[in-house]
């Protein structure tokens, strides 16, 4: 053999070796599976340690044998697999699929093109990996449901206002999923539990901003009656459901001291929380309104409320003239004369009047001579909105469920739904359109940074300011 034919028959040698590995390895992957698999049979199959009663009399036997054990109202394995409509395998991201082998498989409900479906994932992992991946849109390796099952009934129940046994209906309707009151609840819990700390991140973003817009409203946990927070700004809305409506529920978002500009109703706990106040003008209006049409016979009354709007209209036109800039603070002390003018001149020429509608009308008059500086801090600074429309509106939805009866029956549902309230309302103002996919979609990419858009936010912002070691604390989300 010359040596051109032997360095032939090494390659042929080397080429069959190399073959021979590779089918080697696909072998050892295939027993470390099938090894895995007889396993995880013998576990199941194992026995379980006897249990004995400490009554071993025969009364005690017949009364065992009465009762009827309760059922969880979780499904059994082998249920639960006749239940399957289709399954996903799921393999760990840039492993090598030939290696992996089945560490486990995790049946849920998902929503699929408007339908529930059971599906079943085959979980796959590298033989020597002790950690199997979660499939995307689990919470984790115990969910039954997928994250879209939950925020459609938490949309359902705490944005739509519908109760949990309606929208259990309404889910079961359109999708054909049905929903036990019981797995609802847990599903509520859930969701809360996975949000409080961007509930945390929230708080801590309002009381960092400049301008915030408060309101508050009835509300009851059982028969307990209790009030509803609202605290508003352009991008953040957050709620506190079933507490008091003291000033310090106020300092638990803000500090007993609010460096910015609050806009708020004339309730009293808001005096001196903020560096500046702005009172909601369509309070003050309102109340004009209101003196002037129930007491029509009085002219003084509709004469007040033409000059106040004027005055108002007045200040909001200062507001938007952007040519005004240090000319600002002239203005506002104008507007404050015209008022102290209006409050002076009044006076009622008619006996038709009652006491009540006089006593009305001088405190009104009262309210604003006294609050003078809230009346036009909107003209002082541009951004501040006249109003506090933006958290009425929030609060107008509390209000309408409070008044249906849909309110808390224990201060953990009010907690509950103050954190999934706040998480919703606060995305509803960054989605151009407020989708289920849109809110999937971000909720997703929390999952896979390990962080929220609040935190990033939170995080920006204190280090914007060079506070990053002195973050406040968080607040309680009740």
């Amino acid at each position: 053999m010359n040596a051109q034919e032997l360095e032939g028959e090494l390659r042929k040698a080397h080429e069959i070796i190399a073959a021979q590995a590779e089918r080697i390895a696909e072998l050892e992957a295939k027993v470390a599976e099938l090894l895995a698999l007889l396993q995880h049979k013998a576990d199941s199959k194992a026995a379980k340690k006897p249990r004995f009663p400490d009554n071993y009399s025969l009364k005690q036997i017949r009364q065992k044998k009465k009762r009827h054990r309760k059922s969880t109202g979780r499904r059994q394995n082998e249920a639960k697999r006749e239940l399957v409509e289709c399954r996903v395998a799921i393999y760990p991201e840039g492993a090598v699929r030939k290696r992996c082998v089945l560490q486990r498989s995790q049946c849920a409900w998902r929503i699929i093109e408007g339908r529930a479906k059971y599906v079943q994932y085959d979980i796959y992992g590298l033989p020597e990996s002790k950690e199997a991946p979660i499939p995307p849109g689990l919470r984790n390796s115990r969910s039954e449901f997928g994250i879209e099952v939950i925020l459609i009934l938490a949309h359902l129940h705490y944005w739509v206002g519908l109760s949990i046994d309606n929208a259990r209906e309404t889910i079961r309707f359109f999708t054909g999923l049905v929903l036990a009151k019981s797995q609802a609840d847990s599903l509520l819990n859930q969701l809360a539990s996975d949000w409080n700390e961007q509930y945390d991140a929230i708080a801590q973003l309002i009381a960092l901003q400049m301008i915030v817009y408060i309101d508050e409203t009835g509300w009851k946990i059982g028969k307990k009656s209790c009030y509803t927070w609202a605290f508003s700004t352009a991008m953040h809305v957050l709620f506190r459901c079933g507490v008091g409506r003291g000033r310090e529920e106020a300092e638990a978002i803000l500090g007993p001291s609010f460096a910015g500009i609050g806009v708020t109703d004339d309730y009293g706990v808001y005096t001196h929380l903020f560096a500046e106040h702005q009172l909601c003008w369509a309070h003050l209006l309102r109340k004009a309104i209101k003196l002037a049409l129930q007491n029509a016979q009085e002219p003084t009354y509709a004469e007040f409320l033409t000059e106040l709007c004027a005055i108002y209209e007045q200040a909001v036109a200062f507001q938007r003239d952007q040519r005004l800039s240090a000319g600002r603070a002239d203005k506002v002390l104008e507007l404050q004369e015209r008022i102290r003018s209006l409050c002076g001149l009044c006076d009622i020429r008619t006996s038709d009047t009652t006491c009540e509608a006089l006593a009305t009308f001088i405190r009104l008059q009262n309210e604003l001579v006294d609050n003078l500086d809230c009346l036009f801090v909107f003209v002082q600074h541009p951004t501040v909105e006249a109003t506090n429309n933006r958290s009425e509106h929030n609060v107008r939805r509390e209000a309408e469920i409070r008044k249906g009866g849909r309110t808390s029956k224990t201060s953990h549902g009010a907690t509950r739904r103050g954190i999934i309230m706040t998480i919703l309302a606060s995305l509803r103002t960054r989605f151009s359109k407020f989708t289920l996919d849109a809110l999937i979609d971000e909720v997703a990419r929390w999952a896979r940074q390990g962080y929220s858009i609040f935190e990033a936010e939170l995080k920006a912002l204190l280090n914007a300011a060079g506070t990053a070691n002195c973050q406040p604390e968080p607040v309680p989300s009740g």
